[in-house]
């Protein structure tokens, strides 16, 4: 399968936030704090939100069209086989939420089955959604499209007009695996209080099987997810005002069984230091900055998460392999 990936070109990186210079009160004071603090814990960590700016959501792109990542392609001949079943089953839906909508490529096949009259895609990387929401318009000229920038980690604010009663929010590709137990508890709380009462959701999560299965999906022969992880440090260094070299860090992942959860980390290929305004971290050779996790929730202990997140009927769908599956929650 041949691959194309967009090269990088080096451009010149925005000034760095003067974190000296920053009120207190400031969002861009309080989210350097945050990643120097997360930075100088042991072992270092990174929020995974810091690989999505626009050559992150490039490379992830690419990603999905991997022989090896088989969660885009499974998931989506699901919603194609499926999307009849789940339309039935999410009955009325005036407005399609899709949080994390990227470049909205899977909405598109359940657009027809649903046929929503308002369509919102929420995501971190601002100008990448609305590109994707415009293009979505065109495909689709009688419907109404929202692109809303947000961080979906905190509560989501939608626009007045986006009415509150026949809601339905979309969270595919396992993204939900991403957070902790108890963060991913807490996301499908804020995922109900947005769907509203006589509302739903609809979430796609990755299942567990073979490891060397696993393992290949976030380790590619290709690169193109080490590529992904270390552009991560690209993203800090805008953020953070640090002097990150991605070249000196290497892209470690595999499946921890005990947790059930692929991790993905940076190891430093030598001895080094990293520094921002304020602060500076040593690494020794082979130190360790955990920057992802991806939860594998078996199917029974996922259902009994959405019911204590305060959903009620759910029903689910799986491909033939079991690798995949898509739930449907009702609010």
């Amino acid at each position: 399968m041949l691959l194309s990936v967009a090269p990088h070109v080096a451009q010149a990186a925005p000034p760095p936030p003067d974190m000296r210079a920053l009120p207190e009160t400031s969002a861009a004071w309080d989210e350097a704090q945050a990643i120097a603090q997360d930075l100088l814990r042991t072992p270092a960590r990174i929020s995974a939100k810091y690989f999505y700016d626009q050559r992150g959501c490039e490379l992830f792109e690419a990603i999905t069209r991997l022989p090896e990542y088989y969660p885009t392609r499974t998931e989506k001949a699901l919603l194609l086989r499926r999307g009849a079943e789940i339309a039935r089953s999410v009955g009325n839906c005036t407005s399609l939420i899709e949080l994390g909508a990227g470049n909205c490529e899977k909405v598109r096949l359940l657009l027809p089955a649903l046929q929503p009259q308002c369509f919102v895609g929420v995501d971190i990387a601002g100008d990448f959604v609305q590109g994707a929401v415009d293009e979505l318009a065109r495909a689709f000229p009688g419907l109404e499209v929202c692109a809303v920038e947000a961080d979906i980690t905190a509560p989501v604010t939608l626009p007045a007009r986006i009415a509150r009663e026949g809601r339905l929010v979309f969270y595919p590709g396992s993204s939900i695996g991403n957070f902790s137990p108890a963060g991913a508890m807490t996301l499908l709380r804020q995922m109900r209080a947005l769907a509203g009462e006589g509302g739903g959701l609809l979430i796609g999560i990755d299942l567990p099987k073979a490891t060397a299965v696993l393992e290949a999906a976030y380790d590619d022969a290709a690169g193109i997810t080490a590529e992904f992880n270390r552009n991560a440090l690209l993203h800090l260094n805008a953020c953070l005002g640090s002097d990150f070299e991605p070249a000196q860090w290497e892209h470690v992942a595999f499946f921890n069984h005990a947790r059930s959860r692929i991790e993905m980390h940076l190891q430093a290929r030598e001895a080094l230091q990293v520094r921002w305004p304020g602060g500076a971290r040593a690494f020794a050779a082979g130190e360790r900055i955990h920057t992802e996790n991806s939860y594998k929730y078996p199917l029974p202990l996922f259902m009994q998460m959405l019911t204590q997140a305060g959903f009620k009927a759910t029903r689910a769908w799986t491909d033939d392999n079991d690798w995949f599956a898509v739930i449907h929650a009702q609010a």
